[in-house]
C-alpha cells in the first residue's frame, strides 16, 4: 500500500510541475520556438520512406522543400521574423533543393529535366538574394565607398608636393 501512495504522490507532483510550467509559459515558448522541427520531421520521413523503397522518387521534391523550409523557419524563430524580408528567396531555393535531390537519387532516370529546373530555380533564387541584399545594405556600401574615396583624395594629396 505504501508503494502505491509513493507512486501516486510522484504522479501528483509531476502533474503539478507540468501545470505550473505551462502557466509560466515554458511550453508555449518551447512550442513556438521549435515547431519547425515538426516540418523537418515530415521532410525526413519522406526521405526515409523513399530510401526504404516504400514511396516513389517524387516524394524527394516535397521532402527537400520541407527540410529547407524548416531550416528557414527555425532561423526566423531564433533571429526574428523580420529576417524573412531578406530570406524570402529561400522558398524558391527549397524547390530547387527538392528537384536536385530528385535528379541525384531517382532510379527511373527523370534526372535531366529535374536538374535543369533545379539549376534555373537556384540561379533565380541566388539573384533574388543578391538583389534583396543590395537593397538592404546598398546604401551602406555606397556610404563606405564614398568615405573611402574621400579618404583617398584627402590622404593622397599629402604625399604629393604642390
Amino acid at each position: 500500500m505504501a508503494r502505491n501512495n509513493y507512486s501516486a504522490g510522484l504522479l501528483l507532483i509531476g502533474i503539478a510541475v507540468v501545470l505550473l510550467l505551462g502557466k509560466l509559459g515554458v511550453f508555449s515558448f518551447i512550442g513556438s520556438l521549435f515547431w519547425p522541427l515538426l516540418v523537418l520531421a515530415a521532410g525526413l520521413l519522406l526521405h526515409y520512406l523513399y530510401f526504404n523503397r516504400v514511396l516513389p522518387s517524387g516524394v524527394l521534391v516535397p521532402g527537400g522543400m520541407l527540410i529547407t523550409y524548416s531550416v528557414l523557419f527555425l532561423f526566423c524563430n531564433l533571429f526574428g521574423w523580420g529576417t524573412m524580408a531578406y530570406l524570402w528567396p529561400a522558398f524558391l531555393l527549397g524547390i530547387a533543393v527538392g528537384l536536385y535531390e530528385l535528379h541525384l537519387f531517382d532510379r527511373n532516370g527523370a534526372g535531366q529535366g529535374a536538374l535543369t529546373g533545379a539549376v534555373v530555380l537556384g540561379i533565380i533564387s541566388a539573384v533574388l538574394f543578391g538583389i534583396t541584399l543590395l537593397f538592404a545594405i546598398g546604401i551602406y556600401a555606397i556610404a563606405l565607398l564614398l568615405i573611402a574615396a574621400g579618404l583617398w583624395m584627402v590622404l593622397g594629396r599629402r604625399g604629393r608636393s604642390w
